[in-house]
């Protein structure tokens, strides 16, 4: 019976029975937003084991620091923001000490299904591969507008409120962005204009289908607050 109250219960109110010392209802919350966190969190920083320690350091943090949400935008959106904010340090963190590209290329490709890599053309793992290089000569800041925007479909404004910028910025981010990523994959474009079918998706980045990633490896999440 309790199970079924939380399950119908909202976000908000989700996280106001975890503050009043529910010890439940922080795991549905986790249950409910990890595996868009995880997407956002692998797309932004291209490396499954960075990603999952970014999305465990949110899920503590928002575990921790509840208490002070005040419903000035939706649970969702300041989770997302939390996360994007622990991807962002490890992304700052990593260009400090940046890797040589063979080995970026090899952690890229942690990013394919392998399932499907084995099954698809050779052509198809290439295209892949090149998509995911561009993607990730990004600055951290403009994969992450991207991501939101592009690839996880945000409104520009409320990828602002993630990302707490104005939306001016997530724009020029955006654009900057497209700019710098179209002509990395404006070759890989077929014959009919359109770009060809990746297998992981048809999200779009200035006409450039972009694969997307699956949320595999969420179960790196350990039952969210459950580590605090």
């Amino acid at each position: 019976m309790e199970d079924a109250i939380r399950g119908a219960a909202s976000d908000q109110e989700l996280l106001a029975r975890h503050v009043a010392g529910d010890p439940e209802a922080f795991g549905e919350i986790v249950r409910r937003h990890r595996d868009r966190l995880w997407a956002v969190a692998l797309r932004t920083l291209g490396d499954r084991e960075e990603a999952a320690d970014a999305v465990q350091d949110a899920l503590v943090s928002a575990y921790r620091a509840a208490h002070s949400f005040r419903g000035q935008s939706a649970v969702t959106t300041w989770l997302h923001r939390i996360t994007v904010n622990a991807c962002l340090d490890r992304a700052r963190k990593a260009a400090s000490r940046r890797t040589s590209p063979v080995a970026e290329t090899e952690r890229l490709e942690q990013l394919l299904e392998p399932h499907e890599s084995a099954a698809a053309p050779a052509e198809r793992h290439d295209l892949h591969r090149e998509l995911l290089k561009a993607l990730a000569t990004l600055p951290a800041e403009q994969r992450a507008a991207l991501v939101l925007v592009d690839m996880q479909g945000y409104p520009v404004a409320e990828a602002a409120d993630v990302l707490d910028v104005p939306t001016g910025t997530v724009k020029s981010r955006c654009a900057r962005g497209r700019a710098r990523l179209l002509p990395l994959v404006e070759h890989l474009r077929s014959d009919g204009g359109d770009s060809p079918d990746t297998g992981g998706g048809r999200n779009r980045t200035q006409g450039t289908s972009v694969p997307a990633a699956g949320p595999r490896g969420t179960d790196a999440v350990k039952g969210g607050g459950g580590r605090a």
